[in-house]
């Protein structure tokens, strides 16, 4: 007998799901339920098509024909506001229900709204969704004066491209370095340093104390040492949380985000969790690759076929101001029995290698992307340096016998 399956969330995660359970199971009714009044779209693509077309068609996942093709009914602009596990339904906005056999939880998460005195003004924005693209987008202009609060790579990447158009761009960023999670001291300081030759103001271990304006409209803020700023728009972006607003009135366990094992399973009997709303490991990570990845696990065990979620190390990337960056695994030397570097001799290219028990677990290169797959391969595969003398080797030095 068909199951009824439903997911909720209509991003990256719920698609991939969805063509895992085609794979092997053509006859389950399927149900995307979707809150944004968009058929599912690719967010990565929002930053860079400020300034192109951000007409829905050019951005979607999967052509509108694919979902009846593939047999999904899918119910957009509609929210799911509550879930029975007992009774295996779900209730939406209009107090209408629907009853499932396995649910999907891909709702995913929003941005962070930082506590800032005024961040609800006129002229405050994030980018997260569509809706939030097309409304930068109708207030740009190459008058407008821009800060962006964040220094990550979401924030350097939409920094960029307001750089591209001639817009003026200050970056504010509370820690003392940019990219903090991803970059060392020095490796920050580079990238800091082209993105000034650019002509962007960079200001570090800096807060915001208030953002002022008048009629509601914003028109500067107040720094740490109350000094001001003048800028047109504000555009935050500090981190996401996970939507856990569906399941606060459920059995499922959560800490940051929801609980699930290996088989992206949570407590409760038939409910799957995956992406951005899922904590596996301790972690909530919010990356495409493993939205994608877990969304897949997802999928074939909701028809039926076993499938286990094989931890990914989170990669960062950046190219932009002129410089490509490569992060990934563990960058602490306090977690490390040995740290290889090579720095040339004009201060931009850099690559410093993280080494515990003869494995490579983190590295940060600047300058040489080419070099990135090896790093990832030996990182994700654990390769043992057990034939390689250590103890008087450059990380240059290192990733030549690796490529040997």
């Amino acid at each position: 007998m068909a199951k009824k399956i439903i997911i909720v969330g209509s991003g990256i995660t719920a698609i991939t799901a969805i063509k895992s359970i085609r794979e092997i199971d053509l006859d389950s009714e399927i149900y995307l339920i979707g809150e944004e009044k968009f058929y599912p779209y690719t967010r990565i693509k929002l930053s860079k098509s400020l300034f192109a077309s951000l007409e829905e068609n050019t951005i979607l996942i999967q052509k509108k024909e694919w979902y009846e093709q593939n047999n999904v009914k899918i119910l957009i602009d509609t929210k799911v506001v509550s879930i029975d596990s007992t009774s295996h339904e779900v209730s939406l906005f209009d107090g209408s229900k629907l009853n499932y056999d396995k649910l999907l939880i891909a709702n995913g998460a929003s941005n962070n709204i930082p506590p800032i005195d005024g961040i609800g003004m006129n002229g405050v924005y994030t980018l997260r969704g569509l809706n939030d693209a097309i409304d930068i987008k109708e207030k740009l202009s190459e008058e407008t004066n821009v800060v962006v609060l964040g220094g990550g790579i979401l924030g350097l990447e939409m920094a960029f491209i307001l750089h591209q158009h001639n817009i003026k761009v200050t970056i504010i960023e509370l820690c003392p370095r940019l990219m903090p999670r991803q970059l060392d001291d020095k490796a920050s300081e580079i990238l800091k340093s082209k993105i000034q030759a650019c002509g962007i103001q960079i200001l570090t271990n800096t807060g915001v104390n208030k953002i002022i304006g008048t009629d509601n409209k914003v028109e500067g803020i107040l720094l740490n040492d109350n000094v001001e700023l003048k800028c047109d728009i504000v555009i935050h972006s500090t981190g996401i949380k996970p939507n856990m607003d569906l399941i606060l009135k459920t059995d499922i366990k959560k800490e940051r985000g929801i609980l699930v094992n290996n088989k992206m399973q949570t407590n409760i009997k038939d409910i799957y969790a995956a992406g951005d709303i899922a904590e596996f490991d301790n972690q909530v990570i919010g990356l495409w690759n493993i939205a994608i990845a877990q969304g897949k696990v997802a999928g074939y065990n909701l028809s039926g076929r076993d499938a286990i979620y094989e931890k990914i190390t989170p990669v960062t990337m950046l190219n932009a101001f002129g410089i490509s960056l490569f992060s990934m695994g563990s960058i602490e030397e306090s977690q490390s029995t040995k740290v290889l570097l090579y720095e040339d001799i004009n201060g931009v290219g850099y690559k410093k290698i993280f080494i515990k028990n003869n494995k490579i677990i983190g590295a940060i290169v600047i300058g040489d992307a080419r070099r990135s797959p090896l790093l990832k391969s030996a990182i994700e595969k654990e390769l043992p340096l057990d034939e390689i003398d250590l103890s008087n080797i450059t990380a240059d030095e290192l990733l030549d016998k690796l490529k040997k």
